[in-house]
């Protein structure tokens, strides 16, 4: 490869047809000084100078080559107005007649058919998420005026639409007025090319429909739905680049490190626990029965979703000593409408782990007893599962969360009830992480029981960690009085 342009390789002068000439010079590829695409190649037709940049040397020897074929291989005309090789310019006019040929791909059908494509292979928490993201792009995908429907309605309305089981029935009455917005006014997938419109799609990804930034978690999701599908895109032949590649992050909402002032201690924590079994008449036992769920949150580090699911077999409660917790599988909830069963939990084995896979939690005589105390009381639910509600059914996030809320009022001074304490079933997983962590357990341990990687626990975690900022300026201070000692 030569850095300038010397050695030209040129075919011969000959006959051509109108508009194409055989006259050719083909230089070598060069550098241009650029970050972008510093890689450039030229070429010369019937005297005029062509040429492309490129953003590695590999991607300008390969056009090169394939023009080179063209000019010695098979011989070809270059047309003299685009610089291009014969075979080029007609395949490029027959897709041109071919796009004439048929209407563009719009952008709600794009979506339905991939949603449709991966729908086989996806978990519930998965469609949802991918409908949830591409929601919020159609409504920067959907054209304005006077008669828009609401955009809560045009989300829930696009939703409803994708689910491959919905195709070809007529949407709920009090959606039907969005869907045909949506199914109607929707701009073609190429759009997407369109600076002005893909800044719009950014927004959408970006910012919550009150024009407040989304969390970063949402953001992140959402970008990742919406990559997904324009990759696809790509791959299919429908848009000749990803926009989403280019763009830049923005950066949105808090980051993904655990907020302290969520984490309760050990007394907070046993006030919690007592102020749930509190909550609803003691007929009911409403809060009652889910004393050990949240327990096995707080001293075991389970997801919600992992209590769900949790069997009697996969409980060791001895009657002295430290026992274990096998867990297996994990009971998301995602709605009818995202499940393959038509319930609202769905079925999956252990997060980020292959599905055959299981991980024992040891637990501390503590949770031993109070998991022993609610079998006593409650039994076990349907199909062996340690915590049910009042049927024997599975135990609902919205139950949860509302026994929970209910519980901090009753077990919070009035001034902490409007705090970030515990705000959420989940920080109790957060509190037991934490504590472990405080208690020097090592991080690859904590993470190998609460099914996170170390860099996760690293990452979320290392804020909370009582006495870091000590340990690490006494550190400091040591080293400098050894360079003081030195001097």
């Amino acid at each position: 490869m030569s850095s300038g342009d010397d050695a030209p390789a040129a075919r011969p002068r000959g006959s051509a047809r109108p508009g194409y000439s055989f006259d050719v010079k083909l230089w070598r590829v060069s550098k241009t000084g650029r970050k972008s695409r510093p890689w450039r190649l030229r070429w010369v037709v019937a005297g005029q100078v062509r040429g492309d940049t490129f953003t590695t040397s590999a991607l300008a020897e390969s056009r090169r080559n394939e023009l080179w074929h063209a000019m010695n291989r098979r011989g070809e005309a270059f047309e003299i107005e685009s610089g291009l090789p014969e075979s080029e310019v007609r395949a490029a006019a027959e897709a041109d007649d071919a796009a004439d040929a048929e209407p563009p791909l719009r952008w709600f059908e794009f979506c339905r058919r991939y949603i449709a494509g991966r729908w086989r292979t996806s978990a519930a928490k998965t469609r949802e998420g991918m409908a949830d993201g591409l929601a919020a792009v159609t409504l920067a995908m959907v054209k304005r005026g006077d008669a828009t429907p609401k955009d809560e309605s045009l989300r829930l309305a696009f939703r409803w639409g994708i689910v491959p089981a919905n195709a070809g029935q007529d949407p709920p009455a009090e959606l039907k007025a969005a869907y045909d917005w949506v199914t109607t006014t929707d701009r073609p997938l190429s759009d997407m090319a369109n600076a002005l419109v893909f800044e719009g799609v950014m927004y959408r990804v970006s910012y919550k429909l009150d024009g407040t930034p989304a969390a970063s978690d949402t953001y992140k999701r959402r970008r990742r739905s919406l990559n997904a599908a324009l990759e696809h895109a790509v791959a299919a032949g429908e848009l000749p680049e990803n926009p989403v590649q280019g763009a830049r992050r923005k950066r949105v909402g808090s980051n993904d490190v655990v907020d302290p002032r969520v984490l309760v201690n050990a007394a907070q924590a046993r006030q919690l626990l007592t102020a749930v079994s509190y909550v609803g008449s003691w007929g009911r036992c409403r809060g009652r029965r889910l004393v050990a769920f949240y327990a096995v949150l707080y001293y075991a580090g389970l997801r919600p979703a992992e209590a769900v699911g949790l069997r009697l077999s996969d409980c060791h409660l001895p009657e002295t000593g430290w026992g274990t917790l096998t867990l297996r599988e994990t009971r998301p909830v995602s709605g009818k409408q995202w499940t393959d069963s038509g319930e609202r939990h769905d079925r999956r084995g252990l997060k980020a782990r292959e599905t055959s896979t299981d991980r024992p939690v040891p637990i501390p005589p503590v949770l031993i007893s109070i998991l022993r105390a609610h079998l006593k009381a409650f039994g076990t639910a349907k199909e062996g599962r340690v915590f049910g509600n009042e049927r024997g059914g599975l135990v609902g996030s919205s139950t949860y969360w509302r026994v929970w809320e209910e519980a901090r009022e009753y077990a919070l001074l009035p001034g902490r009830v409007d705090s970030p304490l515990a705000g959420r079933p989940y920080d109790l997983r957060h509190a037991c992480i934490t504590r472990w962590l405080n208690a020097g357990v090592p991080i690859a341990e904590v993470a190998r029981r609460v099914g996170n990687s170390p860099e996760v626990i690293h990452r979320r975690y290392h804020g909370c960690i009582d006495g870091h900022e000590e340990a690490a300026n006494a550190k400091i201070a040591t080293s400098l009085k050894e360079e003081g000692d030195g001097a």
